[in-house]
């Protein structure tokens, strides 16, 4: 029992898709990153790279750095590069949902002050203590 598509809408494979649009880098990948439920589909979580993608449906993906949200506009015709890649989608991510993921880098950084104190910092801490020796005077 196939689904019976009306003419004039294209429907195409999700990993072929994500592949065409330049989200992954293979479409092994793409089954993989789909397999792994990083991918909803109009809110549903979509776990089979042979789902049928439409142009209107809304895409949330969930990458290692970032999350996105896409809109479909067309069904790809080959990988081709990143300018006609574009073509495929519509980004609607919110500017503030990339802030809150952090790169490695950035979670290893720490504040200034935070930590072990450096040598200096250790001098002038002491010189603010009384020095030991003139505790009787």
């Amino acid at each position: 029992m196939t689904e019976q598509v009306p003419p004039g809408v294209a429907r195409q494979r999700l990993d072929k898709w994500l592949f065409f649009a330049r989200m992954v880098k293979s479409r092994s990948l793409a089954q993989a990153f789909i397999h792994s439920n990083n991918v909803r589909v109009n809110g549903v979580l979509v776990s089979q790279p042979s789902f049928q993608l439409k142009a209107g449906d809304r895409i949330n993906l969930s990458l290692d750095r970032r999350d996105l949200v896409l809109q479909v506009k067309a069904a790809g015709e080959r990988r081709g590069p990143y300018e006609e890649a574009r073509l495929l989608y519509d980004d609607l991510t919110p500017p503030a949902e990339e802030a809150k993921r952090l790169t490695a880098f950035e979670q290893a950084l720490r504040q200034p002050g935070a930590g072990r104190p450096t040598k200096r910092e250790r001098r002038l801490t002491d010189r603010l203590l009384p020095d030991p020796g003139d505790e009787g005077h």
